[in-house]
């Protein structure tokens, strides 16, 4: 009963890695189809670093595209302040004309018909001062408000920074307690057999410790998917990596990777006895 609901789940998680197959090649516009033969051979999963840098500059929020946006509005809001500003004072132009002045079209190109005029010209809406005036202060609380759209933009970037850092921290502290809990309930397992393949006890007690074992090392794998998940959460929230030059592990040979080797086998390997679900 147990090894049926098992291999029931199989169907689910196989649909799940063709669906999400089919929406990476969406995301590249290319056909459902095309990275189906890439992604179906199996792999380990990408490394993690064990931490990320302290102190990250703030400079690497102004990458994300919601701060860019909203900087660049505030100083688009800001020069119109000073665009209002210049209806107060006049204006002055410097006009020409140049044409022929006879209306006889036999003449139309001769040099003693062709006429031209340079004179100055000024425009001042002197009349209008309280209109120019109650644009300025238009455009100064349209600034305001783009300022305060901006601060509200770089505090939410911060808070997401925050959040993916907690996120990504505990994840590997959970990590790390889980691999030693597949390592307990492998020695669980390795014991329960052996008092077993003696006559001192039951068989269920060996199902039981393996069913734990299996459920540990289905967390532990979880776990490993949501650290990547976090991290890739970080990097969206700097826009990016930590460093938008060069790579991270060229610049922190400190920063542990990889994972904890975890003694992944289901029953000792002079047992004969098949592994679980095979």
């Amino acid at each position: 009963a147990q090894l049926a609901t098992t291999q029931s789940q199989v169907p689910l998680l196989e649909g799940a890695v063709q669906q999400a197959m089919y929406q990476l090649s969406v995301l590249l516009a290319e056909p459902p189809g095309t990275l189906v033969a890439e992604l179906t051979k199996p792999g380990p999963l990408p490394s993690s670093p064990g931490e990320v840098p302290v102190g990250l500059p703030s400079e690497l929020l102004r990458r994300r595209p919601d701060i860019r946006a909203a900087e660049r509005q505030l100083a688009a809001a800001t020069a119109q302040i000073g665009v209002a500003t210049a209806d107060l004072f006049p204006k002055f132009f410097l006009t020409g004309g140049f044409g022929p002045s006879t209306r006889d079209i036999r003449h139309f190109l001769d040099q003693q018909s062709l006429t031209w005029s340079v004179g100055p010209n000024m425009q001042w809406a002197i009349f209008q001062g309280g209109r120019i005036v109650s644009n300025i202060q238009l455009q100064g609380a349209l600034a305001q408000e783009a300022l305060i759209v901006y601060q509200q933009t770089v505090l939410r970037a911060l808070q997401d920074v925050e959040n993916a850092l907690v996120a990504f921290t505990n994840e590997q502290v959970r990590y790390e307690s889980l691999a030693e809990a597949v390592a307990a309930n492998q020695r669980s397992f390795e014991l329960s057999y052996e008092l077993y393949s003696r006559g001192l006890t039951a068989f269920l007690n060996v199902l039981t410790s393996e069913n734990a074992l299996y459920a540990s090392q289905d967390a532990l794998i979880q776990s490993q998917s949501t650290v990547l998940t976090n991290m890739i959460a970080l990097y969206k929230a700097l826009g990016g990596g930590w460093d938008a030059d060069e790579d991270w592990e060229s610049r922190l040979p400190e920063v542990r990777t990889g994972w904890p080797a975890v003694n992944m086998q289901l029953a000792p390997p002079d047992s004969g006895m098949p592994p679980a679900g095979s």
